[in-house]
């Protein structure tokens, strides 16, 4: 029985030999072909995506104006209305240092600062408490159109014409620089900032969530010789589902970027205005942060450098904020 055993053990070693030997024989060569890198995915990509600020990455830029409402900027210096003192500071926008510029704007939601045909920097202030738009130059202030209704925010369309915003008269006013008044635009919910491009006018609705951002076309208003109606479906709607939204501006970065608030907290969201545009309008959940505070809103005085710093403040409070946006 032990022989037996002992030569059936042998006979299966040797099988086991000739598969082995049979199987290394039949085995494919090693290819000459290196074996081509997995492709990469997108999501390599995800970790640089864009990572909201927050209240850390804010600085204080140190002016001395006690309540900052109206800002715009002109050749690195900011150009601040201060309710308050009914005082315009020019404040040079990275040391801060702070000159008076003049008296008499009352109460300033928005600036629109260009260079003149004299080659010197005009200030155009939308005046909310006076109901008037004032043109302010180194030789002084004077007003250039009266009778508006709560006029908060100002865009040029042309060399001639800005559009701005009737905040209680819930309209757009097309107003020229040699003082003549058109009503344009009726039916809107209490519309703070406006900009243009050259095809398109946007505006916020601080008093609607569902019509927040809304567009019109440019050539429509800059020729409309009476006011029209607003639509009330959902077809000038850019972005829909923003709370108290503000301030708008376009940025270098081709993006419009607007102030809202998410609860109590001031917040800044950009959006590409043509892709909302080509979808039929954005809704919050395409709006991409870019600046998340601690601030109570509302934001008030933005504006968005250059070299894409962005700068906020709260309203009526005296910190100017500012942070930089990366690319």
């Amino acid at each position: 029985m032990r022989r037996f055993t002992l030569i059936g053990a042998v006979c299966l070693v040797f099988v086991f030999g000739l598969l082995t030997v049979y199987a290394q024989d039949s085995a494919p060569a090693p290819t000459k072909t290196p074996t081509p890198a997995p492709e990469v995915t997108e999501v390599a990509s995800a970790s640089a995506e864009f990572e909201p600020l927050t209240q850390n990455e804010l600085h204080i830029l140190t002016g001395n104006v006690q309540r900052p409402n109206g800002i715009g900027l002109f050749n690195n210096n900011l150009y601040v209305a201060c309710t308050g003192d009914s005082t315009l500071y020019e404040i040079n926008s990275e040391s801060g240092l702070t000159a008076t510029y003049i008296w008499g704007v009352m109460n300033a939601h928005t600036l629109y600062i260009d260079e003149g045909s004299d080659r010197q920097m005009h200030l155009w202030v939308p005046d909310y408490q006076e109901n008037n738009l004032k043109q302010v130059t180194r030789l002084g202030m004077q007003r250039v159109a009266s009778g508006l209704n709560g006029p908060w925010g100002i865009t040029a369309i042309n060399d001639e014409d800005f559009l701005i915003t009737n905040l209680l008269g819930n309209s757009i006013t097309r107003v020229s620089r040699s003082g003549d008044v058109t009503s344009v635009l009726e039916g809107l919910s209490s519309p703070t900032g406006i900009v243009n491009t050259d095809e398109h006018v946007f505006v916020a609705n601080n008093g609607s969530a569902r019509r927040a951002i809304e567009w019109y076309a440019l050539d429509d208003l800059a020729s409309a010789s009476a006011p029209t109606a607003a639509p009330t479906d959902q077809s000038q709607v850019l972005v829909s589902g923003l709370q108290n939204t503000t301030g708008i501006q376009l940025a270098p970065d081709g993006n419009l970027y607007f102030a809202y608030s998410l609860a109590n907290r001031g917040v800044v969201g950009r959006v590409n205005p043509q892709t909302c545009l080509e979808n039929g309008g954005c809704s919050n959940a395409d709006v991409e942060i870019v600046l998340y505070t601690d601030l109570t809103a509302p934001l008030a005085g933005l504006v968005i450098t250059p070299d894409m710093r962005i700068f906020v403040h709260t309203m009526f409070a005296p910190e100017l904020y500012w942070a930089q946006i990366q690319n």
